[in-house]
């Protein structure tokens, strides 16, 4: 008998999320009575704002969203997220330069899938966001690995891009807020980026999903508005997940030239067709609706920003830069290896993160999952009295 055919190569190379894993294990080992607290999930613990849930919940009566819509996403929706990227982009766009997409996830896969060549190099400043590295793998590309570490505040410069780039590079990965290290770049670096971009004709794929989610008094300018003649390269990521504690929802959305969207939307007319109405109908009411329980989150995340940010420096060997963004923390634990703990001597990040596991029963994802080692990411988008124990079981085991 013959043998079968082989499996997808492509796909047999890429990587299962590493936080989603970490998650998993960590809900696995709460599920059979361990008193495990896990930092491993960037997801709110709100619930998503009543407002949104009623808008959901009138939608399920209109038979009009039992049917198909335009793949790219109902008009209502295209028209709410032509407001917010105004007001918080500060980029004017038409409803056909946007596409809405299930999560996201979905709208970094067809952002790649757009703009990437087989062969092309994509400049991806790392600690980076894990499902990346894989995406741009799935488009046939080669991820660059530009690394900022914690005496940059995790921040890449144009000197250390320009550095990376080859004759083969046609796209930047730009993020901030950042996840996994919750730095915010500034106008001024933003600019001093977007214009090196610019200059080069690089394509800019930017992340925004935590634009929203920024602390003292700090704004997260985009970086088309820093650079507005930067508009024709770039496309915008984003969604209602973590700002409105939508998750579960799978809405996000890209945005960007004509001529790319276009591509994006032949791609998602065959690969998923339209996003689920009603879910789309939520995501409109929140993008128009009051705004008043996403500042109470915000203020929630900050203080819990200051608690975890303040315990996790009483550490010693532990580096914990002050996160201006998003719901993470991202300490250099360097100086926790190759000491022994327990019984145990972790040589890198990821021994360490299973030793904190099996020994703290705190879950953390490793640096190996966003680039080198030394590091670990917690997110504290977790209940107050969850984060403090948390973290006080770490100062007890690295006492």
């Amino acid at each position: 008998m013959t043998s079968r055919a082989p499996l997808s190569r492509k796909l047999s190379a890429i990587a299962e999320s590493a936080t989603l894993k970490v998650d998993a294990k960590a809900k696995a080992l709460q599920a059979a009575g361990r008193p495990v607290i896990s930092y491993a999930a960037g997801e709110p613990d709100f619930a998503t704002p009543s407002f949104i849930v009623d808008a959901a919940a009138e939608a399920l009566q209109n038979p009009a969203n039992y049917r198909y819509t335009p793949a790219a996403g109902l008009p209502v929706l295209r028209e709410a997220i032509v407001a917010k990227t105004l007001r918080d982009s500060g980029l004017e766009v038409a409803p056909s330069q946007v596409i809405v997409t299930n999560g996201g996830k979905q709208a970094v896969y067809q952002a790649f899938q757009t703009v990437v060549n087989p062969g092309d190099e994509v400049l991806l400043p790392a600690p980076y966001w894990t499902t990346y590295p894989e995406a741009i793998a799935l488009a046939d590309g080669t991820p660059v690995e530009v690394f900022a570490g914690a005496d940059q505040d995790y921040k890449v410069t144009v000197a250390q891009l320009e550095a990376a780039r080859t004759d083969k590079t046609t796209v930047l990965v730009f993020v901030s807020p950042s996840n996994p290290t919750g730095s915010v770049y500034t106008a001024e670096e933003t600019a001093e980026i977007g214009r090196w971009a610019l200059e080069h004709g690089i394509w800019v794929i930017t992340d925004e999903i935590y634009q929203n989610l920024t602390y003292e008094g700090v704004r997260a300018v985009s970086i088309v508005e820093a650079v507005p003649e930067l508009a024709e390269q770039t496309i915008l990521l984003n969604g209602v997940a973590k700002t409105y504690a939508m998750t579960g929802w799978r809405v996000g959305w890209m945005v960007g030239p004509a001529d790319a969207m276009k591509l994006a939307a032949n791609l998602q007319s065959h690969l998923s067709s339209n996003v689920n109405n009603v879910a789309q109908r939520a995501a409109a009411a929140a993008l128009n609706g009051p705004q008043d329980e996403v500042e109470q989150f915000r203020e929630a995340f900050d203080r819990r920003r200051r608690l975890i940010v303040s315990e996790l420096s009483k550490i010693d060997g532990v580096e914990v830069p002050n996160p201006l963004g998003a719901f993470y923390v991202y300490p250099d634990v360097r100086g926790l290896l190759n000491r022994e703990w327990g019984g145990v001597t972790p040589a890198t990040s990821l021994e360490l993160a299973d030793l904190i596991l099996e020994q703290a029963e705190v879950a953390v994802v490793p640096g190996e999952a966003f680039g080198p080692s030394g590091y670990l990411r917690l997110s504290y988008a977790l209940g107050d009295e969850q984060l403090l124990e948390g973290v006080q079981r770490l100062q007890r085991l690295f006492a």
